[in-house]
């Protein structure tokens, strides 16, 4: 991935909106969602919806399709998937890694380890 495509993507979603919009299209999954659900899920007005989609799209972060009278978004997991891997693709190439540390949903209680 070239660094201008980066940065695209990070700047699509370094709004407060844009960053709802696209964690509420990943958590529905590659169905998507259709605009008039998402514009009434987060009290948004369809002009300033449409906006913010637009800026998504443009950044291959979703994908539009119709279906019938409605258009569906849907994240493009495999976008999401090369901006991540261009953030981390030099990891630890000039000392030592951190230890991992388990990815874990916010409010989700620690799994507890067995000794």
């Amino acid at each position: 991935m070239k660094a201008t495509t980066a940065v695209e993507r990070l700047a699509a979603l370094a709004q407060e909106t844009r960053l709802e919009i696209y964690r509420r299209l990943v958590r529905r999954g590659p169905d998507g969602l259709a605009a008039g659900a998402i514009a009434e899920a987060l009290a948004i007005p369809k002009p300033t919806l449409s906006f913010h989609l637009a800026a998504l799209e443009r950044a291959g972060l979703v994908s539009a399709r119709r279906q019938g009278r409605s258009i569906l978004y849907a994240p493009d997991f495999a976008a999401a998937g090369e901006l991540v891997a261009f953030l981390t693709e030099s990891c630890c190439a000039d000392g030592a890694c951190a230890p991992a540390v388990p990815l874990r949903r916010p409010g989700a209680t620690p799994k507890r380890s067995l000794p």
